[in-house]
């Protein structure tokens, strides 16, 4: 197991490229078992939730090779196996992901339950209404602890979601594309990595029309045909590197940000006071942030609020409490997706932030404090990562536990700092 030792207090400078989008790349891969021909993927980031789906892929008998320091090759001719291996789907949340291509390319799939991040329960129902509604019969076997989907053949149909979930949107739509006729998807995501989905399928020779917008028309393609694809830039990864600059006073240049995606976010960092510039496809991040939260009208205290895209998105909740720590007023955090995502904040108070945890759901962040290094586990990916800019921005020395977390979605994270300037080394306990 690793761990970070890191000094706080350098301010971060220099420039980055963002890996690609952990949250694209992993149903792309996913989507590559609905044709026979090859598919090159490029710009696919060597994270850990990655090489467990590569790994899951193979298992059902895919061939993938490496081609290029961010590139696969990746050919589902021949798919041996329908079931999966219960390790390796225990820890990734993604291995669900494969529900709807398996069913619609093989008609059946044994699936243990998937894992990932512990932050409150994360139900499948969603996916299962909707692969129904395509016509799969679905099963749980509890001596077995498998979910057993079975399909003579998928056919199109009027399907709305009971929530807007993100993966069950993409396993619907993997389900959709080649079931004969005509699929109308409704309260579906919209996330910049679904329309990559779509888009990407639409290359294959998918017909997907509506992309970006809460209701999709999918009419069913006979067979989809190889291709080329490049995963765009994971705009989680960048606004976590965006809260580090700012926490540590410093300014730095994000190479291929992927800007038009970040409009909502930059609404909600102005409110903590912070900005940052567009300069083609950079984001540049000055200095000079005024780091003075915005009230509400009345003077009232503020609240932030996740909601579905495209509102402010709940993997960055962890990530804007800690930069809210260093900004002055006062602020109501509020993420009602997951009952465990606040649950970092204990080690936050032990750095010195004036925080309020006011339930599961809620806390207020009072500041700016000055935080103090501290001994600490990583709990997740998102908290995680919200503990290293937590830790650059403390006075002292940091120790951060089982980073192997941070590495499920973010890229060489501690290079990445180092390059900036950033006092952070891994240690091998």
């Amino acid at each position: 197991m690793d761990k970070f030792i890191i000094h706080g207090g350098a301010p971060l400078r220099g420039e980055i490229t963002p890996a690609g989008n952990k949250n694209a790349a992993l149903p792309l891969l996913a989507a590559t078992l609905l044709t026979e021909e090859p598919v090159v993927l490029h710009n696919v980031p060597d994270i850990r939730d990655v090489q467990a789906m590569v790994a899951l892929l193979q298992s059902l008998g895919v061939s993938i090779e490496k081609v290029g320091e961010r590139s696969l090759r990746i050919q589902a001719k021949n798919v041996a196996a329908n079931s999966l291996d219960p390790d390796l789907c225990r820890g990734i949340r993604a291995s669900i992901l494969l529900a709807g291509p398996m069913i619609a390319r093989t008609g059946r799939l044994q699936l243990p339950p998937p894992g990932g991040d512990v932050i409150g329960r994360r139900r499948v129902d969603t996916h299962i209404l909707a692969l129904e509604a395509l016509g799969a019969e679905v099963d749980y076997d509890r001596a077995k602890h498998v979910f057993e989907f079975r399909a003579n053949q998928l056919k199109g149909a009027n399907i709305l979601l009971d929530q807007a979930s993100v993966t069950a949107t993409e396993n619907a739509i993997m389900g959709a594309v080649t079931a004969p006729g005509v699929t109308i998807l409704r309260n579906a995501a919209s996330e910049p990595h679904i329309q990559e989905l779509c888009h990407f399928l639409n290359s294959l020779g998918a017909k997907i029309e509506n992309i970006g917008s809460n209701t999709l028309h999918i009419e069913g393609a006979p067979q989809l045909k190889g291709g080329e694809f490049t995963v765009g830039p994971d705009y989680l990864e960048v606004v976590s590197y965006i809260g580090a600059a700012v926490v540590t006073h410093g300014s730095i240049r994000i190479r291929n940000a992927g800007a038009q995606y970040l409009d909502m976010i930059a609404i909600v960092f102005q409110r903590l006071g912070v900005n940052w510039e567009v300069d083609g496809e950079d984001i540049v991040v000055p200095a000079d942030q005024r780091l003075e939260i915005e009230p509400d009208l009345g003077d009232a205290i503020p609240e932030i609020s996740v909601m579905p895209w495209p509102a402010f998105p709940t993997d960055l909740m962890s990530i804007a409490i800690v930069v809210a720590t260093q900004s002055k007023g006062s602020v109501l955090f509020h993420d009602w997706m997951y009952p465990s995502r606040m649950f970092f904040i204990d080690k936050l108070v032990g750095m010195g932030a004036h925080i309020v945890l006011c339930d599961p759901h809620r806390c207020i962040v009072q500041g700016p404090t000055q935080l103090f290094g501290e001994k600490m586990e990583s709990p997740d990916i998102r908290a995680g990562m919200a503990l290293v800019l937590a830790a650059l921005a403390a006075n002292g020395v940091s120790q951060i536990r089982n980073v192997g977390q941070i590495d499920r979605g973010y890229e060489c994270v501690d290079v990445k700092l180092r390059s900036l300037g950033a006092k952070i080394e891994r240690i091998r306990e």
